[in-house]
């Protein structure tokens, strides 16, 4: 038998390019001079380190646009901080003003210089999260810190190794979200993307700090380079690209149709990419699926093509279609049923579902270890027999594998309000189950301290 990899298998990404020319960028000269004078009409007098370090080209790029804007007169050098070109002080005149006030009304974007959408799609795949392979040492070891049965554990590997699409379903309470959180964690790596991306004149800005970890990274330059910070030749990569950890993309009963399309501000005339593409190399969970506004049946129509073709196809404010990779792991969680929210057509073209079921008196006497653990609390297999008396037994409750944990905090919660530590002793189990646990009697909801026999 082969031995699995305790670590996802991945090939090698090597970073972006330092591109060597304007051609490289995949832009025009007209496009990064615009850049230009829309940061300095925003940003005030800038050196040209500055525009540098703020549109990420790198510096002779930059000083070749600047050098034909001074010539076309539309900006000029008011002062300088060193002798070095990098030190020149830039600010608009009074056509530059004019021309940057025209940019602006096409678009407020100021930032780094977008990639191509072509440049895009041809990064995304090099990094596809279908390159990833997980084997099974790695999935349990993800996932020892939760009780899972083995059955389930065994339909979950091929699921995450297809990078296509999961379906967890079952009663609340039973961990289908800490089990998506789980596989969004055990990808792993990084990813490089861009900050913005160009598509025919239109800017859709992809990259978010809040769903998007930037990895740090250190520049290293040519060995020996004894060059300025900015030259090229101390640049390592193209830094219109961040390295970021592979992005987990959690929504829930908020999400409406309009968030999978691009997000256009006629204000600033910008796009804001939608959550699928913001999730390209990495997990898009979608909790709660069927509690959305819009109709399930609705929000799955929205996949049918991505799922099959894992091309997602995105429309601009002017009518042109373009395609882009839909390149995730799309996992939906749902405490319905399934064939009550969508018909059998649809269950199909989700490639895998689980049903995640309620544990066993075994596996919940090992959850309530752990949580005991995890607290500092001595465990008491009598606290558990308890328990499954007074609550689970007498008033027919399904157990959850969300209870050890509640009724163990609820239990921490009560002996603080004591002055005392806690313990697992009946009278701090019957105050945390009391106050958790609600029993449906023929005179209304009480809770089982009013129950008493």
């Amino acid at each position: 038998m082969t031995t699995q990899t305790e670590t996802p298998q991945r090939a090698a990404i090597a970073a972006p390019p330092v591109p060597e020319s304007l051609r490289e960028t995949g832009l025009t000269d007209e496009a990064v001079i615009d850049l230009i004078l829309k940061l300095l009409y925003v940003q005030g007098a800038q050196t040209t380190q500055k525009l540098t370090e703020t549109i990420c080209l790198p510096f002779e790029l930059i000083d070749e646009q600047v050098l034909a804007l001074q010539a076309r007169r539309f900006i000029e050098v008011i002062r300088t901080l060193g002798p070095a070109r990098g030190n020149y002080v830039l600010d608009l005149s009074g056509p530059g003003r004019e021309r940057a006030a025209a940019a602006l009304e096409a678009s407020q974007y100021v930032g780094a210089a977008p990639v191509p959408l072509s440049d895009y799609r041809r990064w995304i795949d090099q990094q596809s999260v279908r390159s990833l392979r997980i084997g099974r040492e790695h999935i349990r070891q993800s996932f020892s810190h939760l009780v899972i049965p083995e059955n389930i554990l065994e339909a979950l590997g091929p699921a995450i190794n297809s990078a296509s699409s999961l379906f967890l379903h079952g009663d609340p309470g039973n961990g289908k979200t800490v089990i998506s959180e789980a596989i969004a964690t055990m990808m792993g790596g990084d990813i490089w993307i861009p900050q913005a991306v160009d598509i025919d004149g239109q800017i859709l800005v992809l990259y978010d700090p809040v769903h998007h970890k930037v990895v740090e990274q250190v520049e290293v330059g040519q060995a020996g380079s004894d060059d300025a910070p900015w030259l090229r030749s101390a640049i390592a990569t193209d830094r219109r690209f961040l390295r970021i950890q592979r992005p987990v993309i959690f929504v829930g009963g908020e999400l409406s149709l309009e968030q999978l399309d691009l997000q256009y501000d006629p204000y600033t005339k910008m796009y804001q990419a939608p959550f699928q593409m913001k999730a390209c190399g990495g997990v898009l969970i979608i909790d709660d699926f069927g509690r959305q506004l819009v109709p399930p049946r609705d929000l799955l129509n929205r996949w049918i093509v991505p799922l099959e073709k894992r091309v997602d196809y995105l429309t601009l404010h002017t009518g042109i279609k373009f395609p882009v990779p839909f390149d995730c792991l799309l996992i939906f969680a749902t405490n319905l049923d399934p064939h009550d929210l969508v018909d059998e057509a649809f269950l199909r073209r989700i490639q895998y579902k689980i049903n995640v079921i309620g544990p066993e008196r075994h596996q919940y006497d090992q959850i309530f270890r752990m949580v005991c653990e995890t607290r500092g609390i001595p465990f008491d297999a009598a606290a558990v027999d308890y328990v499954y008396q007074r609550y689970y037994d007498r008033y027919d409750i399904p157990p959850r594998a969300c209870h050890p944990r509640d009724i163990i905090d609820h239990l921490v919660h009560s002996a603080r309000y004591e002055g005392i530590e806690p313990e697992l002793k009946p009278e701090l189990l019957e105050a945390a189950c009391g106050s958790y646990f609600m029993i449906m009697t023929r005179e209304g909801v009480i809770t089982d301290n009013e129950d008493r026999p």
